[in-house]
């Protein structure tokens, strides 16, 4: 019998609700939650596919299911009980402790993690140990929205609702590509406009995404310009008389110094400065001044900067400037990256941070948490001097400052920039703990202990989105345990361990301990105690009252709901009640492009991935819209540089280099250069400058950070880009067992170090809605030489291209290797899998005819004989654009050639033949655009 189980999606800020499917211990589906406030049943291509990530043949091939300890550095971790692993944690951070004092471990975690897990961990480390060096991956995505709304408004709280989307006369959205970073809010967004079609959407950004397509007014801005920008625009507001002196006056303070600092930017000042048209600086600026009401959206293209706090408060001043704050439809509204940033930030979950948006600087907060947990009757103390941040942290670690890392739910080895010094970070700490779901990450390869814990569907507990709303994460199924040793809950993990060193480091608490959590409840409890009388005051607020529905904060006691928008009385959390001008003047990006770097290297997004893809990264399906790792320049740059698409490149910045195949793109302004952040050296190879083998895009990222935030410069980079001479290629594809595809990726990724460039990744064939479909692995390589025969064969095994259905040709003169694996039944021969190397250039017709499962017997000879161009056509079906229905390009502009009207008709007529956008709608940006690039043929009917 299926048990329907209510629960919340574990990717992006949204939070929308899901409902999952189970049948005993197995997840078996997931769909969207009508009553859901966040997303009213809509799932994106990702969330849409959860269930698809938990089944039992990915959980077996990627999942951390026992505790391992390695014996040494070097080699391969063995199994040992929950209770020797702990024990070994606990000898290892005691020693470290009396040895070296507090601050000589650190611990990483997560945003993915749920507040109850977040808490304990604030707990341990700042109440117990008494070290505040404790920071999270949020540091990468949010700690600049963080210190933004606390330097001008006073206090870290969104304060917008997504129901100001259908509210605004204007969304002003920067730095933001919420199309494919928060779809579920971009079909809000699609909704607002259809209900208004006079809404006016202004989109600032350095690429042209699918979000900038929907725009009426798109302001295309060099990167790093923001602040320069926001400046310029308050200077014309000035100029023009558009702000609101009253409000300015009654509400707010510091506005004559920031008058005198815009004063020197004007228009044509900011053109130059921005790439813009003043035509288009005046009037994204009479849209943002004069709506009735502006709502501002923004994500990391202002928060991953190092002017990131500055470009914040920028923006923010203008809504300060222009009234447009504490009333419907406006406000500055951050959208969170994680899917329980928000939680982090709320129990203290930063270095600089204490439970309840308390001040570590501030000794009347250090000490309400003190009494709160009982460290004031034991004379202890949290110290006041706040901890590492992310890449202090690393640093320190990398150092030889801090001695013990414990990890959680992350993993720095890919999302961290200047990946040369995380490793040596990870190689030089004495004792490193991985806390995790998934022994497949880069991470877990340093680890000295790795402990396993439970993921998405085992979990209970809460998380917070973008609009303060927090909901309840609910178990499905148990943990996937083998035995007595598989994975524990995060809050439980980090409580038992925190018990064990208390006894070790020799506390002896008034209570039996600081840590008396039977259930995640019991933890959320004190975090509710711990917000009475602060501005996310949620004590009105129950896990009883979250069965009913999610709640937004601050719900103080006696409150019957939430509140849905903030600062409408005009009064702010500041000393004196008035919100705060910022006056910061622009700086340029902290790493500009020069001769031997001429471009910026910024980093985004895949529609269909999340982060460094562990879970999205199972699914051959999600790898259809974007198939491998790519370069984007524009076609005009490709053109001065004789470089063509398709082309090796090497990509290098001052830290290291990689190397990934050309794509021609005109998203991309000239000059600039885009990679997408989820490929990690798992998928993509590369080298740092020092020889050390080093792969994925934060290879080449800045470790250098805003001085406020702490938030590292991970939006760009400069860079320079060569053509790669190499020879040598080889590609391979096969189709494999679902019982094995995964477990041969692994084995497959192990290999890329053996080749100067390599890159291995799934992909995936027509499947129904919700279904998995087949996987295969996808594996490429390039050199100065052809490899070993040995390295080629172990290759070929692990695709099964050796067994007896093998066909193969081998010419060692000439350096060629082809192998073919077919499947024949009664009627046709499909292509199973083939390995091409030296001469490559028939992949891309060979990987048609495999991906697409079509007849290949016709071909013959010919798939042995190599090749560009085959005997007979190869009719592919291009690439998917729908991945909930697997509708290609290709069929796209065929159908559209039979579409009558408007471009809002023809769209309506292809959903209806192809149902493409249908379901999520997470493809709907690029239907609209390829309505509007295929003209309507002139013999087109509609009846056609």
């Amino acid at each position: 019998m299926v048990k329907e189980t209510r629960s919340t999606c574990p990717y992006c800020g949204v939070g929308c609700g899901v409902i999952i499917q189970s049948e005993g211990a197995q997840i078996t589906g997931v769909k969207g939650d009508p009553s859901h406030p966040a997303n009213f049943g809509r799932l994106c291509s990702k969330g849409s596919t959860l269930h698809l990530t938990a089944t039992a043949e990915v959980t077996l091939q990627t999942r951390l299911l026992q505790p391992l300890q390695r014996p040494q550095r070097g080699h391969t971790p063995e199994p040992v009980t929950w209770d020797s692993a702990l024990h070994t944690a606990t000898t290892q951070f005691a020693r470290i402790i009396r040895d070296h004092g507090p601050d000589a471990v650190g611990f990483y975690l997560s945003g993915q993690l749920l507040t109850e897990d977040y808490y304990v961990f604030n707990k341990l480390a700042k109440g117990l140990i008494g070290t505040n060096n404790l920071d999270t991956n949020s540091r990468l995505c949010m700690s600049s929205a963080v210190a933004g709304y606390k330097k001008s408004l006073g206090a870290d709280a969104p304060p917008c609702s997504y129901e100001d989307l259908a509210l605004a006369s204007t969304l002003f959205i920067a730095g933001s590509n919420a199309a494919y970073a928060h779809p579920i809010l971009f079909r809000r967004i699609e909704d607002a406009k259809a209900a208004n079609p006079a809404l006016k959407i202004v989109v600032v950004d350095v690429r042209r995404t699918d979000t900038a397509e929907a725009a009426d007014l798109f302001l295309q801005i060099q990167p790093g310009t923001d602040v320069m920008l926001f400046n310029g625009m308050l200077h014309l507001m000035l100029w023009e008389g558009w702000t609101d002196a009253a409000f300015i006056a009654a509400h707010t303070e510091g506005f004559d110094a920031l008058k005198a600092l815009v004063r020197d930017c004007t228009p044509e000042a900011v053109a130059a400065v921005c790439g813009i048209r003043k035509e288009a600086l005046l009037e994204a600026t009479r849209l943002f001044a004069q709506s009735p009401a502006t709502l501002s959206l923004y994500c990391m293209g202002l928060n991953q900067s190092s002017a990131g706090t500055a470009k914040n408060t920028a923006l923010i001043n203008l809504h300060l400037a222009t009234g447009q704050i504490g009333k419907p439809g406006a406000g500055p509204f951050s959208l969170t990256g994680q899917p329980n940033a928000m939680g982090g930030r709320e129990v203290g979950g930063l270095a600089n941070l204490l439970s309840a948006h308390r001040d570590l600087a501030n000794p009347v907060h250090r000490a309400e948490v003190e009494a709160l947990w009982g460290l004031d009757l034991q004379g202890r103390t949290v110290p006041e001097v706040p901890g590492k941040s992310a890449i202090e942290m690393f640093q320190a670690a990398a150092d030889g400052e801090i001695k013990a890392l414990w990890i959680a739910c992350t993993n720095p080895a890919q999302s961290l920039p200047d990946q040369a010094t995380v490793r040596r970070a990870l190689e030089r700490a004495e004792f490193v703990v991985v806390q995790e779901a998934f022994a497949t990450t880069a991470t877990a390869r340093y680890a000295d202990l790795l402990l396993p814990a439970t993921t998405w569907g085992e979990k209970e507990g809460t998380v917070t989105n973008s609009e303060r709303r927090i909901s309840r994460v609910r178990a499905a199924v148990p943990a996937p345990v083998p035995h007595d040793n598989g994975p524990r809950h995060d809050w439980a993990i980090a409580a038992d361990f925190a018990q064990r060193l208390e006894a070790a480091l020799g506390h002896t608490p008034v209570h039996p301990t600081l840590f008396p959590y039977p259930t995640p409840e019991s933890v959320w409890n004190e975090h509710r105690e711990s917000t009475r009388a602060r501005d996310l005051d949620i004590t009105g607020l129950s896990y009883a009252q979250l069965e009913a529905a999610p709640q937004q904060w601050p719900l103080p006691e006696g409150a019957a709901t939430g509140t849905v928008r903030l600062y409408e009385d005009g009064v702010f959390p500041t000393p004196s009640g008035r919100a705060r001008f910022v006056a910061t003047p622009y700086t340029p990006v902290a790493e500009p492009r020069e001769a031997r770097y001429p471009f910026a290297l910024t980093t985004g997004r895949l529609r269909d991935q999340w982060h460094g893809m562990s879970r999205t990264g199972t699914l051959g399906r999600l790898f259809g819209h974007v198939r491998e790792p790519a370069l984007q320049m524009h076609p005009q740059d490709m053109a001065r540089r004789l470089l063509t698409e398709g082309d090796l490149v090497h990509i290098t910045s001052k830290r290291g280099s990689i190397l990934a195949p050309l794509q021609a793109s005109t998203e991309v302004g000239l000059g600039q250069v885009f990679l997408p952040m989820h490929w990690g050296d798992e998928f993509l190879s590369g080298h740092s400058h020092t020889g050390e083998r080093l792969g994925g895009v934060n290879a080449l990222t800045s470790p250098v950070f805003c001085p406020d935030s702490k938030q590292p410069e991970l939006k760009h980079a400069a860079v320079k880009v060569l053509k790669a001479d190499m020879p040598w290629h080889l590609s391979a594809l096969a189709w494999l067992p679902a019982d094995r595809v995964l477990a041969r990726r692994t084995a497959l990724q192990a290999l890329m170090a053996r080749f100067e460039f390599a890159s291995c990744v799934l992909f995936g064939n027509d499947a129904a809605l919700g279904q998995a479909g087949r996987t295969g692995v996808m594996f490429r390589a390039a050199g100065s030489a052809t490899p070993p025969d040995a390295l080629l064969a172990e290759i070929e095994a692990l695709l099964e291209l050796n067994g007896p259905d093998a066909v193969r040709y081998a010419d060692p003169q000439r350096g060629q290797r082809r192998v073919v694996r077919l499947q024949r039944s009664t009627v046709n021969a499909t292509l199973e899998g083939f390995l091409l190397s030296g001469d490559t250039r028939a992949r891309d017709w060979m990987a048609a005819l495999l991906r697409e499962e079509q007849p290949a017997q016709n071909y013959g000879r010919a798939l042995l004989a190599g090749g560009a161009t085959p005997p007979l056509p190869v009719l592919s079906k291009g690439k998917t654009v729908c991945t909930c229905f697997n509708v290609s390009d290709s069929a796209i502009t065929e159908t559209l050639g039979h579409c009558t009207g408007s471009d809002a008709e023809r769209l309506d007529q292809l959903q209806a033949r192809l149902q493409c956008g249908t379901n999520c709608g997470s493809c709907i940006p690029q239907l609209q655009r390829m309505v509007k690039a295929t003209p309507v043929a002139a013999t087109a009917g509609a009846g056609a």
